[in-house]
């Protein structure tokens, strides 16, 4: 069974740090592209960094330069580190893999980690 678990969420003031991880079992983790998500309140599910299976990374011009994703393959995870955090990153995070190969709306649809960013 695929699985990924999503932790290291929490309320932090602006200006803050958080390291979001995510554990995945049940596949083939080299292979794949493991993708953070994220939903805030209101709005839509989008796409915030990617980590491929490459080496090569993406992330949406609004966390280019506060956040950094990482992946260790020997302990099959993925981190989000997120420093110098705004109000408007206030959202729950999903990690999936391959999201392309997903329907759009299950990829937001999993428990996620909260984060909360204070002004």
């Amino acid at each position: 069974e695929v699985q990924l678990v999503e932790s290291g969420g929490g309320s932090v003031q602006a200006g803050g740090s958080l390291r979001l991880a995510c554990t995945a079992s049940g596949f083939t983790f080299d292979d794949a592209q493991i993708s953070w998500y994220r939903r805030a309140p209101g709005k839509a599910c989008e796409l915030v960094s990617n980590a491929n299976s490459d080496g090569s990374t993406y992330y949406r011009n609004n966390v280019k330069g506060r956040f950094t994703i990482s992946r260790d393959n020997a302990k099959r995870q993925v981190f989000l580190q997120m420093n110098s955090l705004k109000p408007e990153d206030t959202a729950v995070y999903f990690c999936v893999k391959n999201p392309a190969a997903m329907r759009w709306v299950d990829i937001c649809a999993g428990q996620g980690t909260q984060v909360k960013v204070s002004s």
